[in-house]
C-alpha cells in the first residue's frame, strides 16, 4: 500500500498532467476500507430503495398528487442524485483500489453534489412554505400552490443552485496544480481539491464560505420565519386536539430539516474549529452528511406519514392500491 502512495505521489508531483487525479479514499484507515464498505453500501442500498419507493408510491398513487407530496418527490430525487453522485466512485476505492478519476470528471462530480445540496436546502424551505400555508391560509392551500407554482419553485430551486454553483468548478479549473494531483478524500470535495493548487485560492475560500452562508443563511432564516408564524397561528387554536393535528402535519418536515442541517452544521464546525481533529474524521463526517439525509428522508416520510405509510404497506404485500 505504502509503494502504491509514493507511485501515485512521484508520478503526479513530477507530471503536469491535469487530467488525472487521485483520490485516497479515507487517509489513514486503508487497511479497514473493506470493512468501512459495508455500512456505506449499506446506507447507499437503504437510500436508492427507499427513495425510489417514495417516488413509486407518489407517481402510481391519485390522492398522493398534491403539493406536499411533489416537493418530497423533488427531495427524493435530488437525494438519489447526491448518492448516485458520491457512493460508486467511494465503493470502487474500497473494493477495487480504484483511485484514479479524471479532472473533468472530478469536476463533474464536485457540480453536482454542490448543485444538488443546494437544491436540497431550496426545496426543504418550499416544503416549510407548503407548511405555513397548509396551517395558516388553509382556505387558499388549493390556489396559491397550484402545479404552476409548484414547478416554478423547482425551477427557481434549480436555476440559484446552477448559477451560485457554476463559479465553484469554472474558477477551479483555472487554477494551475503543479504539485501533487492526490486528492486526500472519498469524493472531489471543493476544498480538499483547492488546497492542492499552488496559487493564490484566497477568492475560491471566500466565494465557498460567501455562497454557503448565503444558501444556509438565507434559507433557515425564511424556514424559521415559517414556523414562528405557524407556531403563532396554531397557539391561537382554542382546541388542543386541534392543536396537536396542526404540529403533527409539520414533525416529517421537521425531522427532514434536523437530518440535512445537523451533519452540516457539524462538519462545518469541525472543518473551520478542529484542526486538532483527524484527517479521517473530518472525511467521515463529509461522508456522513452526503448519505444520512438521502438514507433517513423516506424512512422519516414512511413512518410518520400515514398516507404514504399504508401505501407503502400494500406495495410490499403485493397488494393493489
Amino acid at each position: 500500500m505504502k509503494s502504491r502512495q509514493d507511485n501515485l505521489s512521484g508520478s503526479s508531483s513530477a507530471g503536469s498532467d491535469l487530467s488525472v487525479f487521485f483520490l485516497t479514499g479515507i487517509p489513514g484507515l486503508e487497511a479497514m476500507h473493506f470493512w468501512i464498505s459495508i455500512p456505506f453500501c449499506s446506507v447507499f442500498a437503504v437510500a436508492l430503495l427507499g427513495n425510489c419507493t417514495i417516488l413509486y408510491v407518489i407517481k402510481t398513487e391519485p390522492s398522493l398528487h398534491k403539493p406536499m407530496y411533489y416537493f418530497l418527490a423533488m427531495l427524493a430525487v435530488i437525494d438519489l442524485v447526491v448518492s448516485a453522485t458520491t457512493m460508486p466512485k467511494s465503493l470502487s476505492i474500497f473494493w477495487f483500489n480504484s483511485r484514479e478519476i479524471s479532472f473533468t470528471a472530478c469536476l463533474v462530480q464536485m457540480f453536482f453534489i454542490h448543485s444538488f445540496l443546494c437544491m436540497e436546502t431550496a426545496v426543504l424551505l418550499a416544503m416549510a412554505f407548503d407548511r405555513y400555508v397548509a396551517i395558516c391560509n388553509p382556505l387558499r392551500y388549493a390556489t396559491i400552490l397550484t402545479n404552476s407554482v409548484i414547478a416554478k419553485i423547482g425551477l427557481l430551486a434549480l436555476t440559484r443552485a446552477v448559477l451560485l454553483v457554476v463559479p465553484v468548478p469554472f474558477f477551479l479549473s483555472r487554477l494551475p496544480f503543479c504539485q501533487s494531483h492526490i486528492i486526500s478524500h472519498c469524493f472531489c470535495e471543493h476544498m480538499a481539491v483547492v488546497k492542492l493548487a499552488c496559487a493564490d485560492t484566497r477568492f475560491n475560500n471566500i466565494y465557498g464560505i460567501v455562497a454557503t452562508l448565503i444558501i444556509v443563511g438565507l434559507d433557515l432564516m425564511f424556514i424559521t420565519l415559517s414556523y414562528s408564524k405557524i407556531l403563532r397561528s396554531v397557539l391561537r387554536v382554542a382546541s388542543k386536539e386541534e392543536q396537536l393535528k396542526a404540529f403533527s402535519t409539520c414533525v416529517s418536515h421537521l425531522c427532514a430539516i434536523l437530518i440535512f442541517y445537523t451533519p452540516v452544521v457539524l462538519s462545518s464546525i469541525i472543518h473551520r474549529f478542529g484542526h486538532q481533529v483527524a484527517p479521517h474524521i473530518h472525511i467521515l463526517m463529509a461522508n456522513f452528511y452526503l448519505l444520512f439525509p438521502p438514507m433517513m428522508n423516506p424512512i422519516v416520510y414512511g413512518v410518520k406519514t400515514k398516507q404514504i405509510r399504508i401505501r407503502v404497506h400494500l406495495l410490499f404485500q403485493g397488494k393493489r392500491f
